[in-house]
């Protein structure tokens, strides 16, 4: 039986597990590359980011769709995407919050979805 997630650590090891996987994925691997030439600011971000959201622990600072808002991404790009972290975290973990964990991916990328879709590819629209 697999733990689930508890603390830190274990963020720092699926964090990096998944943004292996994407840096190496012919779909959206590409679309990192252009915007990131160094990763450990960025995954620094995401432990910050998963610790407040499976945890609550303060730290996490940011605007993650205004972050995306300008990539050329598609439904597709948050298909693979969902589909990677799912992955990693059953490789490693089960449990309520490895549960929560892919649940609250799921809703980021519906409500990116949903939120891209309403700019209706106009890039004078204010992203908040």
């Amino acid at each position: 039986m697999k733990a689930d997630v508890k603390n830190l650590g274990d963020i720092i090891l699926f964090v990096d597990k998944f943004y292996e996987k994407v840096q190496y994925d012919e779909l959206i691997g590409p679309v990192f590359a252009g915007v990131i030439q160094n990763w450990t600011p960025h995954l620094e971000q995401m432990y910050r980011f998963w610790n407040a959201a499976l945890f609550g622990v303060p730290g996490f600072r940011g605007n993650p769709f205004a972050k995306h808002a300008p990539l050329a991404i598609e439904e597709k790009h948050f298909e693979r995407w969902l589909i990677l972290f799912t992955e990693t975290i059953d490789e490693d973990f089960e449990g309520e919050i490895a549960t929560a964990a892919k649940n609250r991916a799921g809703l980021m990328a519906e409500m990116f979805l949903r939120r891209l879709r309403g700019m209706n590819g106009d890039p004078a629209k204010v992203i908040v």
